[in-house]
C-alpha cells in the first residue's frame, strides 16, 4: 500500500510549508491600506457624566 510510505508525501507537505512561508508574509507585508488614518485633533472631547438615579 504506497499511501502509507511518508517519505513523498512528508517531503512534499515540507516543502509546500516553506514556499507559503516565505512567499504569503511578504504578500501580506507589503498591502497597504487605500485610506491611512489621520491623526485626531488634540482638543479633548467635552464628556458630561450621567445624573441618572439607579435604583
Amino acid at each position: 500500500m504506497p499511501q502509507l510510505n511518508p517519505a513523498p508525501w512528508f517531503a512534499i507537505l515540507v516543502f509546500s510549508w516553506l514556499i507559503l512561508l516565505t512567499i504569503i508574509p511578504t504578500k501580506v507585508m507589503a498591502h497597504t491600506f487605500p485610506n491611512e488614518s489621520s491623526p485626531q485633533s488634540v482638543e479633548k472631547a467635552k464628556t458630561h457624566p450621567w445624573n441618572w438615579p439607579w435604583h
